[in-house]
């Protein structure tokens, strides 16, 4: 009988019916009442009218329940609280509605949860109005960066897309590691270009500064002191020289420099300084000098040298308005590892530290990271060029060194510089010669500048001392006069030309005459030019800017066979003790 029913039950209960079950429960409950009890046919078609209804009534009230959950499962989005990552929810606005425990923790919330513009900083735009146009779909999701407004050096990647609520999700995760790496880079960068511009604009300042200082020692030598003229010319000179020590600051600060290494005796060094350091730091500051024991040398140029060490020392002195005491010590210290330190790799062995410790205000932390770049001063205007650091930067990182420095406020500030060892023995000092070794200008000298000025004084210098002088404005033009029968002694020349420059046009030439000796003048350093002067034998580098009696002393030594390096006059302007604080950068904080 059963089986006969449940074709009739397929047909009125469908299957696809909330409560099919229930209905077909009370269908067979009738049923099986009818036939146990023997009721009546009416009563039987009574009590399964009965059945059907309370199971529709039941259906119902079961659909309208299932239909509101489905409404209420619609609208509330799923919770994000229990996933273990930064997570939170935004409205349409663009406000924040819901953080879970791992936001609040990276982002340092308690209590009510604050608006967006007192957790990011802005990115050009509001950041509410980002939410937003995401949260509407007017943008596509994305991710950015961001600084945490209450802590400026924090930053956070937010990867926001829209819930498809109408409103926005964000997952955070710090990103102040790589913002900070990004950040280095840039400023490398930065300092790369502006090391480069350096570069370049000292090799042309250079170039005039050789015409206007050479072309003044021209007219010195038509004015004696009693000559009214004669002042004039002497501060021409001198801010000539200011000039060129501005520059040399430059290509310091661009490792571009030109740099006459000897081995120096460090403690020699310092305690040749010491009286200046003293008239420089006053009465109120003290100077007190440590030496390690036994002998220190390194490999540097001296004034170079001294130049760092005097600008740390007036540094120091500026830090110390109210006085206070200034230490140099020296001593040796022996790597058996590499060492890490500020981002620097000192490699294993024996370097020379000088170290330069100062009890003044110290440097702020927000201030620190700044101290070396260029132009960075905290010293009001006319009382520094913020070149001080900068150059003693460039200065010990082209002699092969480091450079670091330690700062508390109130306590005070050293600066360390790290040197390889030198471990050369000292030089036996030359026994003194009678009368003059160069003989007379008397030889023939092939002049190849393509700066019309600069050859003009050259030209007219050799002349003067007795010198044959041929000219020529490019290599290209001093091989052609070296075609003929010309006889030349002595080839001075400026290293980069348009087209062919000087190593490239005097190794031409000495293939057919390779006794001649050469003076290459340039703006550049001599270390970018030691590949190209090594392949050209018996030359000597004479850098620029030089003076005339420079240019005399270096010629007449190739032409008596001595290959000397030419000195280099150092380009400090006359009064001392102020063009010497100008080089300096205060710590000051103003």
């Amino acid at each position: 009988m059963t089986q006969n029913l449940r074709p009739l039950l397929r047909g009125l209960v469908p299957t696809e019916f909330p409560l099919g079950r229930v209905v077909a429960a009370a269908i067979v409950a009738a049923l099986l009442g009818s036939l146990v009890f023997a009721a009546p046919r009416e009563l039987f078609w009574q009590g399964l009218v009965v059945a059907l209804v309370a199971a529709a009534f039941a259906a119902l009230v079961r659909l309208g329940r299932t239909g509101r959950d489905a409404v209420a499962g619609a609208v509330q989005p799923p919770s994000i609280h229990g996933i273990a990552a930064p997570l939170m929810r935004f409205d349409a606005g663009g406000d924040l509605v819901e953080a879970n425990g791992e936001a609040r923790a990276l982002l340092g919330l308690t209590g009510a949860l604050p608006t967006v513009t007192e957790i990011f900083a802005d990115l050009g735009r509001p950041v509410r109005d980002w939410i937003a146009d995401v949260a509407a779909g007017r943008l596509p999701a994305g991710a950015e960066v961001v600084a945490q407004r209450c802590e400026s050096d924090r930053f956070l990647q937010v990867s926001l897309r829209a819930d498809g609520q109408g409103g926005a999700l964000a997952a955070l995760q710090d990103a102040t590691a790589v913002k900070r790496l990004e950040v280095q880079l840039s400023q490398g960068q930065k300092m790369q270009a502006i090391g480069q511009l350096a570069g370049g604009v000292a090799h042309d300042f250079n170039n005039l500064l050789t015409a206007i200082t050479g072309h003044c020692d021209l007219l010195l030598l038509r004015h004696s002191e009693g000559d009214a003229d004669h002042p004039d010319l002497i501060q021409i000179r001198q801010n000539s020289n200011r000039a060129a020590a501005l520059v040399a600051q430059l290509l310091a600060f661009s490792r571009k420099q030109t740099l006459v290494t000897e081995r120096l005796d460090v403690q020699e060094t310092v305690s040749d300084l010491a009286f200046l350091l003293d008239r420089l730091l006053g009465e109120r500051v003290r100077l007190d000098l440590l030496h390690a024991p036994g002998p220190v040398a390194l490999r540097a140029d001296r004034r170079q040298l001294e130049q760092v060490i005097v600008n740390l020392v007036v540094n120091a002195r500026d830090a110390m308005p109210g006085g206070g005491v200034v230490e140099i010590a020296t001593r040796i210290v022996r790597l058996d590892q590499e060492l890490h330190r500020d981002r620097a790799v000192v490699p294993r062995g024996e370097h020379v530290v000088i170290r330069v410790t100062d009890t003044g205000i110290g440097i702020p932390p927000e201030r620190i990271g700044k101290i070396f770049d260029p132009f960075y001063t905290t010293k009001r205007s006319g009382e520094g060029t913020g070149l001080g650091l900068a150059t003693a930067y460039g200065i010990v990182k082209q002699s092969g060194g480091f450079i670091f420095v330690e700062s508390e406020p109130g306590v005070g500030t050293t600066f360390e510089l790290w040197f390889p060892r030198c471990h050369e023995a000292a030089p036996v000092a030359p026994k003194p010669e009678n009368g003059n070794r160069t003989r007379a200008g008397s030889g023939t000298v092939l002049l190849v500048e393509d700066e019309a000025p600069v050859r003009a004084f050259a030209a007219r210098a050799l002349r003067l001392h007795g010198h044959t002088v041929v000219e020529a404005a490019s290599g290209e033009e001093a091989l052609s006069l070296l075609e003929g029968a010309l006889q030349v002694d002595v080839f001075v020349t400026d290293v980069v030309m348009p087209g062919m420059d000087g190593p490239a046009w005097v190794q031409h030439a000495q293939e057919k005459r390779p006794l001649v000796r050469t003076v290459f003048m340039s703006g550049y350093a001599e270390e970018a030019l030691a590949d190209a002067r090594s392949r050209v034998p018996n030359s000597v580098y004479l850098p620029k800017p030089f003076s005339l009696q420079q240019l005399i002393e270096t010629v007449q030594e190739q032409l008596a066979g001595d290959g000397r390096q030419p000195r280099k006059a150092p380009p400090v302007a006359a009064g001392g003790r102020q063009d010497r604080r100008d080089q300096g950068m205060g710590r000051r904080v103003s």
